[in-house]
């Protein structure tokens, strides 16, 4: 277990290659559409787990939105700030990451909780879910299933995964007061000979006004 790398260690390594594989999954594409039909301009919009920051943070940028992201690794945020300079960078640990007050109108959240444990994706999930202001939204993709533990080869690198199944993640979405308005799961082969097949979980969901 201790070969095992963090999050922040694998894409530390993998910089730009993870753009170019999972750069463009149609799911999180149609996501990033979905939500910015609905942003006002200047929305507060936080991207956690924000990468290369492409294609959420760019997508968002475009549509107006003020965007704010956040991700383990130096790496990302070097690039996520040369690629969205129109964005603020941080890099920080969604376990760890103390918004400032008043909460966001979206918060995106695509693939950042694989590489932890179990009750910590739950927990940053619940966390994630508290920083929507009322009447904003919540967009989310995930690898899903009850998983803890899981020693796996991912992009060159042996990792340890956990994750929630689909009714853990819509159950903890509605404890949060949040209204789930879509969810569906779709086959996804990554643009790279290192990445298996995977299946994505997308949840759209909003908090009442």
């Amino acid at each position: 277990m201790s070969q095992r790398k963090s999050a922040a260690e694998v894409f530390d390594a993998l910089g730009e290659r993870y753009e170019e594989a999972f750069g463009r999954v149609s799911g999180q594409i149609a996501a990033l559409d979905w939500l910015t039909a609905r942003l006002p301009a200047g929305a507060r919009v936080l991207d956690v787990g924000s990468g290369t920051g492409r294609p959420t943070a760019e997508a968002l940028v475009r549509a107006g939105c003020a965007v704010t992201g956040i991700d383990v690794s130096a790496a990302m945020v070097a690039l996520a700030r040369a690629r969205v300079p129109q964005a603020r960078f941080e890099q920080a640990d969604v376990r760890t990451y103390m918004p400032e007050p008043g909460g966001f109108d979206a918060v995106c959240a695509f693939f950042p909780l694989l590489v932890m444990d179990q009750p910590e994706v739950a927990e940053a999930l619940d966390r994630m879910v508290s920083w929507v202001a009322p009447g904003g939204y919540f967009v989310m993709a995930t690898v899903p299933g009850d998983i803890r533990g899981l020693d796996i080869e991912w992009m060159g690198h042996e990792v340890t995964v956990s994750s929630l199944s689909t009714e853990d993640h819509l159950a903890r979405l509605a404890a949060g007061g949040l209204e789930v308005l879509h969810h569906h799961t779709a086959p996804f082969q990554p643009d790279a000979p290192l990445a298996g097949p995977e299946e994505h979980l997308f949840c759209y969901a909003r908090r009442r006004p």
